[in-house]
């Protein structure tokens, strides 16, 4: 991991378009801007994280799950 030492509105550019510059340091709390392309999602980790398990999840979804879902949409037309 690298780690920086930046002041308030000192920048640090990752790649050409990504941009993150120290707003407001209060206490051990730092706020901080991120300037990036629509492409890139940008999460706190623990919504990251929470994506990735229900990401997971979905993917793991059964195939007796699957019947469940026609089921439910009564018979198939042919």
């Amino acid at each position: 991991m690298l780690v920086l030492t930046r002041e308030v509105g000192q920048t640090i550019v990752i790649g050409n378009d990504i941009r993150i510059t120290v707003v407001q340091v209060k206490g051990e709390q730092a706020r901080i801007g991120i300037d990036a392309p629509r492409s890139v999602p940008v999460n706190r980790l623990e919504v990251f994280e929470e994506l990735e398990g229900a990401n997971a999840a979905a993917a793991a979804a059964s195939t007796s799950d699957l019947d469940f879902l026609r089921s439910m949409n009564g018979p198939k037309k042919g």
